[in-house]
């Protein structure tokens, strides 16, 4: 998807119709994962296609339901935001990480995937809602 084409919304109601399938979970948290090519984010350009994934943790693959994939997130130095308030109210904690935080600290943007962890203080457009941000970074 890319954020003119953004499938969030079909992509989450697919993957919560069949979350019970999922038997080895570790936690109830939930992960909107997102990847990124590599040039992503220095000629950033709406248009520009991303993946983009619903996950939960769990604790091995030896069972995974039919239609469903599995990926492992590589470790690293995160920079770790949390933004409070409605979902739809995210472009604002995400234009404040990515045009002052990031370009006034002491780090990049590092190509390895963004996610953010929907816990149990998510609730999605209400506004006591909270997600952390994951950010990956690496020393400039």
């Amino acid at each position: 998807m890319s954020l003119t084409r953004n499938y969030t919304r079909e992509l989450w109601q697919a993957f919560m119709t069949r979350r019970k399938e999922i038997k080895n979970c570790v936690a109830s948290d939930l992960y909107s994962l997102q990847i990124y090519g590599p040039e992503y984010f220095i000629q950033f350009n709406p248009d520009t296609d991303f993946e983009k994934w619903a996950a939960t943790e769990v604790t091995d693959f030896s069972i995974v339901p039919p239609g469903m994939e599995t990926i492992n997130l590589p470790g690293g130095l995160y920079a770790v935001f949390l933004h409070k308030g409605p979902a739809s109210k995210g472009a604002e904690s995400f234009q404040y990480i990515f045009g002052t935080w990031i370009p006034q600290s002491d780090y990049l943007v590092d190509h390895r995937p963004h996610f953010e962890i929907l816990g149990e203080k998510y609730k999605n457009d209400e506004q006591d809602s909270e997600e952390e941000i994951w950010i990956p970074v690496r020393r400039k």
